[in-house]
């Protein structure tokens, strides 16, 4: 597992730094230019604004709790917190979804309703992307939901994904962030390790 490390702005792995200078003051936030962390889905690259990611911790051993719907594969206790995860790529029902590698990690994400962990892939880089890099949402039509996509990002030859977090992010995971942020961690998770394991 990659070896995560204590960074004066926030926790990184693999030498990125969390909680830089955020957007440039000329480019502003959202779909605009600023700092994105990158992220890979079966090879695909997104990216959430930098702002909005707390950390990035190796995979952990996740709790599950009874009832939840399968894309939310229980909790985890990170420091005394429990933070409810998202299996990123069965939210979006991509194949491989459960398939976890020496590389799969998550994204601790602040969203509208308090923090999330997301389970993705690899985590590529952070990057900062100008405005004129980035260009609007394509529309896929009233049948197709993409609200949630800010803009798409020119990247050599390729094309990175940016994802709204606060709209990947459904009134369903909202409920759940919302019942957690209150309850203390219970012994049960407390001092949970921090081996790989399938959530």
């Amino acid at each position: 597992m990659p070896e995560q490390q204590q960074t004066q702005g926030g926790t990184s792995m693999n030498g990125l730094e969390l909680g830089g200078s955020g957007s440039s003051p000329a480019d502003g936030g959202g779909s605009g230019g600023g700092e994105y962390v990158t992220f890979s889905l079966n090879a695909e690259l997104y990216a959430f604004d930098a702002l909005k990611v707390q950390e990035i911790i190796e995979l952990t051993t996740v709790t599950k709790v009874p009832h939840l719907p399968g894309h939310l594969k229980g909790v985890i206790n990170l420091r005394g917190t429990i933070i409810p995860v998202v299996d990123l790529k069965q939210k979006f029902a991509m194949e491989g979804a459960g398939a976890y590698r020496k590389h799969t990690c998550i994204i601790v994400t602040e969203f509208s309703a308090g923090v999330m962990g997301l389970i993705v892939d690899t985590v590529s880089d952070i990057m900062y992307l100008p405005a004129s890099s980035i260009s609007p949402p394509p529309d896929f039509g009233a049948r197709i939901r993409s609200d949630f996509i800010a803009g798409m990002a020119r990247s050599g030859e390729g094309l990175i994904l940016l994802l709204d977090v606060d709209k990947v992010l459904t009134a369903e995971e909202q409920t759940v962030a919302e019942q957690l942020a209150e309850q203390p961690a219970p012994a049960a998770l407390e001092g949970t390790a921090a081996d790989a394991g399938s959530p």
